[in-house]
């Protein structure tokens, strides 16, 4: 049977618009991320009204996350499930910084940073190899436990980019041109066997203005 997954990018946050590493410190949504999320709600209440129901809806235990995934739950009559899996990329001693701040404060870990080393991982981080393992684990989890039916993901912008290299069979230090979009929808299906379709991406069709994405300007998922 098929399983379809709605991976969703959370709202907009203060730290998203100056292009400041997260990671796994608890940023809430800006009152712009608020009012995406908002939006979002009224968009997957709409297709529920016409018969496309969500089943369940998961989310990241970071605020951000939840406080995206919270409004839709709410209007669907749903409980958002919090799976730590769905957390962005630990960056370490990144997080808090922009890259050029990256750059002046750790030169050589800069360095190896910028040639795309899946093995790479900042002091106290996640490689991207570790990050891509830890995402495909908890996805498949959960896809396991919906056969057949229509969820949400409520997560992060690096966890879009590894649900999409799966999908897509990617290597993990191919250069990205794919968006990962503030509050987009991101939908991808999967069979039995786990393999991966991605049906649509980066839809921000219920969103009044452009979304962002900032690691195409700098390069730090968030």
């Amino acid at each position: 049977m098929l399983t379809q997954v709605l991976f969703i990018r959370h709202g907009e946050t203060s730290w998203n618009r100056i292009k400041r590493i997260q990671g796994h410190i608890d940023i809430p949504l800006a009152d712009t991320g608020l009012e995406q999320a908002q939006r979002l709600a009224e968009r997957l209440s709409r297709e529920a009204r016409s018969g496309a129901r969500l089943d369940a809806i998961y989310s990241s235990d970071l605020q951000r996350a939840q406080q995206t995934a919270r409004p839709t739950a709410s209007v669907l009559g749903l409980a958002p499930r919090l799976v730590e899996g769905l957390r962005e990329r630990a960056y370490g001693v990144f997080q808090g910084h922009d890259s050029a701040e990256i750059a002046q404060r750790f030169p050589d870990a800069y360095a190896r940073w910028q040639t795309r080393d899946p093995g790479f991982s900042p002091e106290g981080g996640e490689s991207v190899r570790a990050f891509y393992h830890r995402v495909v684990h908890a996805v498949t989890k959960i896809v396991e436990a919906h056969s057949g039916e229509r969820i949400a993901c409520v997560t992060h912008g690096g966890v879009l980019d590894c649900v999409y290299r799966y999908a897509k069979s990617l290597e993990l230090d191919a250069p990205r041109n794919y968006a990962l979009l503030n509050t987009s929808i991101n939908t991808v299906e999967f069979d039995d066997d786990g393999k991966a379709r991605v049906l649509d991406w980066a839809d921000v069709e219920h969103l009044a203005g452009a979304s962002d994405d900032d690691a195409l300007v700098k390069r730090a998922s968030s």
